[in-house]
């Protein structure tokens, strides 16, 4: 009597262990894959013209404050002609990794 005892309550905790275990959410961020500079270029690059104008890197992603994402969309713009060509948005990405 008492193995099975024992043996029943091995298994129900081993279940509850089992079923909390499943119950774990995926931490935000960490199973999406990094794009690299020139595939975040295509998503942003929204009319496919081959340059990033100010509106179309303000509506992408992360510019959450206005302000921050104006003041480095003009960093960004070497040549200041109110858009990013590949290689200006490209330096910024691998900017940015190195700041991080």
């Amino acid at each position: 009597m008492k193995a099975i005892t024992s043996i029943l309550s091995i298994l129900a905790l081993s279940a509850t262990l089992n079923a909390a275990e499943g119950d774990k959410k995926p931490e935000a961020g960490k199973d999406k894959p990094k794009l690299s500079p020139e595939e975040m270029f295509k998503r942003v690059d929204k009319d496919g013209n081959g340059s990033v104008s100010k509106e179309e890197y303000m509506a992408g992603p992360g510019k959450k404050d206005a302000a921050k994402g104006a003041e480095r969309f003009g960093k960004l713009d070497k040549n200041a002609d109110g858009s990013l060509s590949k290689e200006e948005f490209a330096a910024g990405a691998t900017k940015k990794k190195k700041d991080v």
